[in-house]
């Protein structure tokens, strides 16, 4: 049976049973509760025009309460890190509860398949990029997500994993041989691209590939000359 598009939820005993694409979790009645305390924090938040402006923009939610970033790291600040919670708060198609979703999911929790499932359902790049530095940056296996999905044909995957790529980059994270190669064919043909957001996050990964070191830079100085994009 294939649950990808659909949730059944059973509240017998006090156990809330949520099937989330393949995934069967169990949300206490506490849970449950503290969810609903969340959705409803969102009211006194709410910004109309920013809500407006993206829909103007073509992001769709099923409901977009326009909460500022700050506000949202303020009211996850009051929460711990929680895997069911997570899961419950992406299930939501409401814009604040999937930001929240990225940043109380535990990045040890996290696994592959969950992460292409939530990536997957991302309609927008500002999705993309909390779901890059909130979660994806901190998984064990974020050079492998970023080097595939910078390789995609979609370009929010592309951005996503730009964004990876740039903070583990910024961390310190040297790639091998081979991942310098694929990484460096991926960024100039974005910066050649008719994407603005992939090649603005193509970029900015590649300022931080350059301030590596020495070597880095010099990969980089000869590999955007080359192509006729000499901005470094």
């Amino acid at each position: 049976m294939n649950y990808q598009t659909y949730a059944i939820v059973i509240t017998t005993y006090g156990i809330r049973l949520n099937y989330v694409n393949t995934y069967l979790y169990i949300m206490t009645e506490e849970k449950n509760e503290i969810l609903k305390e969340i959705k409803r924090s969102f009211r006194s938040m709410m910004n109309g025009v920013a809500s407006h402006s993206m829909r103007e923009k073509g992001v769709e939610y099923k409901i977009n309460w326009g909460v500022n970033l700050v506000n949202l790291r303020t009211l996850a600040s009051k929460y711990d890190k929680d895997f069911e919670l997570a899961i419950a708060l992406w299930k939501e198609n409401i814009r604040e509860c999937k930001i929240l979703a990225t940043m109380l999911m535990p990045a040890d929790k996290m696994d592959v398949e969950i992460a292409d499932i939530w990536m997957e359902q991302v309609v927008s790049q500002e999705m993309a990029e909390m779901l890059a530095l909130n979660l994806l940056q901190y998984v064990d296996f974020a050079p492998e997500i970023a080097y595939k999905w910078i390789a995609s044909d979609k370009p929010l995957y592309q951005l996503c994993g730009f964004c990876i790529i740039g903070r583990l980059f910024s961390n310190g994270q040297e790639p091998n041989e081979r991942g310098i190669n694929e990484y460096v064919d991926q960024t100039i043909t974005a910066l050649q691209g008719n994407n603005v957001g992939v090649a603005h996050a193509a970029m900015n990964s590649l300022v931080r590939f350059a301030d590596l070191g020495i070597v880095y830079e010099r990969i980089a100085k000869h590999a955007t000359k080359a192509a006729g994009l000499d901005f470094l």
